[in-house]
């Protein structure tokens, strides 16, 4: 099966600001030149594909009877904890793969205080953290407060550095009350503290799913002189240029890459991601790598996005890039099942008796 009919499911940040979102509701949501780019790509690989849009858009089309080989899914949804799994759980109900993550890996990766716990668990480095939903809860860990200065807290289920600015660096319990309390308020959600690290700042590119996973190269991230301090913040990830200097490195000439990218490695298998994305690791005082976050849903627009630049650096175009998601992801496409005239009556016959 060389050639494969593809839908492509995606949230078009122009749509929902024409429709009286705020830049930073839309911050995570796609350009149309990322959609164009991911569309040639796959054309130019042979495939058929088909521009689906949103969750809502995807519901419509399945309610109409379309299906496809497979969906390329970069959805981010719009709403709650679990808005990232929203179409892979739609798609999961027909029956139809499709790339990156499951619901439950999406809906896990989307809040850090889950994700940590898992990696914690598996055994791997992470800074030491507590989760606040509330200001009660706030002053519960006030009272009981094991974690040592400074700290650095964000919202727990945002991404593309949503919540995280200057001041998210704390130094101070007074610092720390004012910043969570506008957290809480802000994102009505809660709001992961932890300790901060002092050292480098790397993010990994992966590729490929369980045992055939690889890391596909690493990141080093350098504020310049420019950016906002010691952070990597929304505000340095939307104005790099001139604030963020980004190294791409090998572990062969640099002894840490070679630790972060085990590190990588290891929690994208513990976490179960799929096909490509990114895990970001930050160093310690002591120079040893430790887990930040996952991006089991990586941005892809091309010459910008960290996962397809990261690609670019180590050799591959970006349609080569789109190629190896491809394939990683072609492995759950199976032969459709055409159930017999028997079978259905059968099942039918079933459905009637059980309601």
């Amino acid at each position: 099966m060389n050639s494969l009919s593809i839908g492509i499911t995606f949230d078009l940040r122009d749509f929902y600001l024409a429709a009286g979102y705020s830049e930073l509701e839309t911050a995570e949501f796609d350009s149309i030149e990322t959609i164009d780019a991911i569309d040639g790509a796959l054309q130019s690989l042979g495939h058929q594909t088909e521009r689906i849009g949103n969750a809502r858009e995807l519901i419509g089309q399945l309610a109409s009877g379309n299906r496809w080989d497979l969906v390329f899914n970069i959805c981010e949804g719009l709403r709650g904890n679990g808005r990232e799994s929203q179409v892979p759980a739609i798609l999961d109900v027909f029956e139809i793969p499709y790339t990156f993550a499951d619901p439950c890996c999406m809906s896990v990766c989307l809040n850090k205080g889950v994700t940590k716990s898992m990696i914690a668990k598996a055994g791997l480095l992470t800074p030491n953290f507590a989760v606040v939903r509330s200001a009660k809860e706030l002053w519960r860990f006030l009272d009981q407060q094991k974690l040592t200065y400074p700290l650095f807290a964000k919202p727990i289920a945002e991404g593309t550095g949503k919540g995280v600015t200057s001041d998210s660096k704390i130094t101070t319990e007074a610092d720390l009350v004012c910043l969570v309390q506008d957290l809480l308020a802000r994102f009505d959600q809660a709001v992961l503290i932890e300790e901060f690290l002092p050292g480098r700042e790397f993010t990994v590119g992966l590729i490929g799913t369980g045992d055939q996973a690889r890391c596909l190269g690493t990141s080093e991230i350098l504020l310049l002189t420019g950016a906002e301090p010691e952070v990597y913040s929304i505000r340095n990830k939307e104005h790099w240029v001139g604030a963020v200097d980004y190294r791409y490195l090998s572990p062969d000439s640099d002894p840490t890459v070679c630790e972060v990218e085990e590190l990588a490695l290891a929690a994208w298998r513990v976490l179960d991601c799929r096909d490509a994305g990114r895990i970001d690791i930050r160093c310690d005082r002591h120079g040893k790598p430790q887990f930040i976050e996952a991006n089991p849903l990586a941005g892809l627009r091309p010459d910008y996005s960290d996962l397809p630049n990261i690609a670019l650096a180590n050799g591959h175009s970006y349609i080569e890039f789109i190629q190896m998601i491809i394939e990683s992801a072609k492995t759950r496409v199976r032969p459709p099942i055409t159930a017999s005239a028997t079978s259905k009556s059968e099942f039918a016959t079933a459905k009637r008796s059980a309601l």
